[in-house]
């Protein structure tokens, strides 16, 4: 029964997880040197597949505060992998874009992240990882219900 589940404690095993991921993608890339962190690998990935967003936008998809948010945008942009371009009907709302430095740089990083996905999934079946994901989609969605992001 669901209860019993609960009583498992996945929610704190989920943040664990989590948790343990970014502690393993910090020390890689600070290993490997590379010019980015891995948070700010996370929002160049949200303005490479969603360029042209506002910077709140970019915040609600990563689930990051406004000040976290205005520092890794602020980084990025003094490193020039992003462009702030101002919004033609509001001066102090700016659209978020990706430069060519930024794709590179963001590219450059993709293989890192991608073993360590591998390493992560590690003797999980096809099967496994797909009811996995469809069951943490069906816990996402219940979610964001309750959570007052807009995009």
């Amino acid at each position: 029964n669901k209860s019993n589940l609960l009583e498992s404690r996945i929610g704190m095993k989920l943040v664990r997880i989590g948790k343990m991921v970014r502690a393993i993608a910090n020390h890689r890339f600070a290993q490997e040197k590379y010019p980015i962190t891995p948070e700010q690998f996370t929002v160049l990935t949200a303005i490479i597949d969603h360029d042209g967003l506002y910077q709140r936008q970019i915040g609600a998809l990563t689930l990051k505060d406004r000040p976290n948010i205005t520092r890794i945008i602020h980084i990025l942009e003094k490193a020039e992998l992003i462009t702030k371009t101002p919004d033609v009907n509001k001066r102090k709302i700016f659209k978020i874009n990706i430069t060519e430095k930024g794709r590179q740089v963001h590219a450059g990083v993709v293989p890192s992240v991608l073993k360590h996905w591998q390493e992560t999934v590690d003797g999980v079946t096809d099967e496994e990882l797909e009811s996995c994901l469809k069951v943490l989609n069906k816990i996402k969605e219940n979610l964001e219900k309750n959570l007052n992001i807009q995009i």
